[in-house]
Order: structure tokens, then sequence, then C-alpha cells
């Protein structure tokens, strides 16, 4: 359902990825961590259309993001580290503002705003001014926009950053609901939330791969933070000196 082949991209002088190869298979949520600045939000971007990257190819449900955009639009929800929100807006105005521009047929509309509203926990909340939620539910919010077109590839970008602890199992609770009949992608540097949420995880560092493995043969042998801290580490140690990126299949 996702797949990144080679891509690379550049600013200037600045490489940001370097021959990034990964998939993400149908139903799966898979979580896409490293440290900050070794690429997520880059990788993200260049998933969901906001970027075109310097080389390769990024494929979402078999569409090519940069030959066919309109097609993978169609497909894909994107919530971004900062929830795209109107503020002076309701939570079901912005909603149906989001149907409409996401071009759903008048005919599914309704029945698309109750369902993101459920699914979202935001029914209590639909005629909310959005400037006067709290943040986890601003947060719910700009998930609904995300998904509720009913994508077969959700993307997330640090969904959970900055919210309360009650706040985050909730979240995290909700992305667990979308397992099956969705495909996540979720950008993370916190390794709890991988592990509570995701079933795979893939490891990036300074724009490429260092580690992609399934969470079960993680606790089996490893914690997801040994690992984590082995291979960056490593990784880090090997560019430094000049010697070969460690890429572990």
């Amino acid at each position: 359902m996702i797949e990144a082949i080679s891509i690379e991209k550049t600013y200037g002088l600045f490489q940001a990825l370097k021959n990034l190869s990964f998939k993400v298979e149908k139903g799966q949520i898979v979580g896409f961590l490293g440290p900050n600045g070794a690429g997520k939000t880059t990788t993200m971007r260049i998933l969901a259309g906001f970027y075109p990257p310097s080389s390769g190819e990024a494929i979402i449900d078999s569409y090519s993001v940069t030959r066919q955009p309109e097609e993978v639009k169609k497909r894909i929800g994107y919530l971004p580290e900062t929830p795209p929100l109107y503020p002076e807006m309701t939570v079901e105005s912005f909603l149906k503002f989001i149907l409409e521009l996401k071009k759903v047929s008048k005919a599914l509309r309704k029945d698309r705003l109750g369902w993101a509203l459920e699914k979202c926990g935001l029914k209590d909340r639909r005629k909310s001014v959005i400037s006067t939620l709290s943040k986890g539910f601003r947060q719910r919010v700009g998930l609904a926009q995300a998904v509720i077109h009913q994508p077969s590839v959700i993307i997330l970008d640090e969904p959970t950053v900055g919210l309360d602890p009650l706040q985050i199992m909730e979240i995290r609770d909700l992305i667990q609901s979308f397992r099956g009949d969705h495909t996540v992608l979720l950008s993370t540097h916190i390794l709890s939330e991988v592990t509570a949420t995701c079933e795979r995880a893939i490891i990036i560092n300074a724009g490429h791969i260092v580690h992609e493995q399934a969470l079960k043969d993680m606790s089996e042998k490893k914690s997801l933070e040994e690992i984590f801290l082995e291979v960056i580490s490593k990784d880090s140690f090997e560019s430094n000196s000049g010697g070969q990126s460690l890429s572990v299949a």
C-alpha cells in the first residue's frame, strides 16, 4: 500500500534523504521513528505529495505520488505535526468544508461526517468552535479531517506531540482502531508510542534506513529501546568516522 523506492531529497548542498526504500503492507500500522532531524517529516511530506523527491519514487496503493497525484489524494489521509485547522470554524462546519475539498460526493457526505465524528469521539463537540477545544480534541479534529473520506492509507506525523498522558492514550486507542481497515504509517521519535501502537518499526537516521523489524521479534530478543540506541549509535559512529553507513534488513 505504501512504497518508497530509492527516494532521495536534497536542499542545496544538504542531502536530507539518501536512497530511502521501504514498504508498508495493507492493513498494517507501522512506526517510522528516529532522532530529531533524521528525515521523518521530509519522508512523510514526500509520501503525502507535499514535496517532490529529488530522485526515486513514492507509491501509494499502486499509484505514483508524482505522476498520478489526483489518484493518490483520493486514497490518502495526512495529518502533519501541526493539524491544519481553521480555529474560527465549528468542528462540524470545518469537516463539511473538508468533505467538499476532498470532493466527496454529496450523497455520501452526511454518512462520512457522522462516521468521522463517531470514530474520532467528536459527536458531543460538533457544534464547538475549534479555538475553544483542548489540544487533545483539536488533535482529534485533525485526525477526523485526515480520515473523513475513508482513505486506504493514513500518514500521521507526530500525532501525540504536546499531549498529556491521558490524551496520548486516547489518540493511541483511536489509531489502533484503524488497524486492518486502513494502512497507517506513524512517524514519531517516542519509542513507547511505537511499542503501544504498531506491529512493525522502521528506524531512520541521517536520511537513511538503519533498521526494520516486527515488534514481536524485537520483544523476544531485545527491546525497541535497546535496538534503537544500538543502531543509531553505530550508524552515527560509522558516519562520523567516514565508514559505510549501517543497513540492517
